[in-house]
């Protein structure tokens, strides 16, 4: 494990963070007393040499998590809080800041009351520069120093190293006896289950719901697109697009999982030459992105010529020159019970893993080209934006 992980971000990562994480020490250290007035944010700016928006950012974190209240013409005040009750937990989540889906689960975590106040660690790593396999063993080593109450983990994916390195950081944590909440993915290859609390959706069932949507808009010849070293996700729901297929034999060919890379115009071209597909499912949303920008490239059309679909309903998955028809992930639902999950943990060390699992939606866009009568079921929406 690196060495080096220090106890303080005042130095590291944007700015925002660091005001948040000088201002999270003070109100835990009881610098500022509960009902005190915290300095203006015209003060905060000339302290933290930052714009007026970068500390509001850091003060509404600070908000979210119920240690302080903001009243409009009056200032921010320290909220009162029973901490002496209350947990520290870490996140340790490689590119978190960079990824979409895992910040609005941070976000569902923070805003959960349950069981009381607790803290929530972002956590901090000596190299920012640093890969995310380093910096993900650095947060490890951090959060083993703080000795936090348990660690909210999304293994490492998209590296050949990943296996080792989150076998390597769950080992450490059990040394420790630092209970672990794995989320959206396991450590293990799908259908094997680690012995850790997983929160996530069922991925096999939402590979299969998006393929058979797309079998109702007339596919015939559908292929599974998903990247090198990914998430077990990634093959739980390849089998759900392979299961599909299997159900709806009589109108389809024998699946095709394609495992490469989607911005590679050579296997593009390849895989359509060969295969004809008239629709891909993607593993994720950044996957559906970049082979729809692909196939542009090669001169395929979407929808007209080859449907897309992906996963995760992301930000920008609305907003493609093409929308995508997508599988909508409940983040704030998941981030919520997964402290329900670690609190159950934490009381009850020995009972067994559980795998807690929040249901999906199926988010028809343009991408599929396919009636917005098609599905209409509790678990489809459509949308023309």
């Amino acid at each position: 494990m690196a060495k080096n992980a220090q106890n303080s971000s005042e130095e590291l990562g944007p700015k925002y963070k660091q005001i948040y994480n000088q201002l999270h020490q003070a109100l835990v250290s009881n610098e500022y007393k509960p009902g005190e007035k915290l300095p203006s944010e015209s003060e905060l700016v000339s302290r933290f040499g930052a714009s007026r928006p970068t500390v509001s950012r850091a003060l509404a974190r600070l908000e979210i998590d119920g240690l302080v209240e903001r009243r409009a013409g009056s200032g921010t005040f320290v909220l009162a809080q029973s901490r002496q009750e209350g947990f520290v937990f870490g996140l340790l989540i490689p590119g978190l800041g960079t990824t979409e889906i895992f910040e609005p689960i941070c976000r569902g975590i923070s805003m959960a009351r349950v069981g009381g106040h607790h803290d929530l660690l972002w956590g901090s790593t000596s190299s920012p520069a640093a890969s995310e396999e380093v910096q993900a063993e650095q947060l490890c080593e951090y959060y083993l120093k703080r000795k936090v109450s348990g660690v909210f983990f999304a293994p490492m994916e998209l590296t050949e190293k990943k296996d080792e390195i989150n076998r390597r950081i769950s080992r450490a944590l059990d040394e420790a006896k630092i209970p672990i909440v794995l989320l959206d993915r396991d450590i293990c290859e799908y259908p094997k289950r680690s012995r850790y609390d997983m929160v996530g959706i069922d991925n096999r069932r939402a590979g299969f719901v998006v393929t058979e949507h797309l079998l109702s808009c007339g596919a015939k010849r559908i292929v599974f697109w998903g990247r090198p070293n990914s998430a077990p996700t990634v093959h739980a729901r390849s089998l759900g697009y392979r299961e599909a297929l299997t159900v709806h034999s009589d109108s389809t060919r024998e699946g095709v999982v394609v495992i490469s890379d989607p911005a590679d115009l050579a296997t593009v071209r390849s895989t359509v030459n060969q295969h004809q597909p008239d629709a891909v499912v993607c593993a994720n949303d950044f996957t559906a992105a970049q082979l729809m920008t692909s196939l542009t490239k090669i001169g395929l059309h979407v929808p007209s010529d080859i449907s897309v679909t992906g996963m995760d309903d992301i930000r920008y998955a609305s907003m493609l020159h093409t929308p995508l028809t997508t599988i909508r992930q409940p983040c704030l639902d998941l981030g919520a019970i997964s402290l329900s999950v670690m609190l159950d943990r934490i009381s009850h060390p020995n009972m067994p893993a559980r795998e807690s699992l929040v249901d999906f939606t199926l988010v028809i866009r343009q991408s599929s080209s396919a009636s917005h009568n098609d599905i209409a079921d509790d678990h489809t929406e459509t949308s023309d934006h």
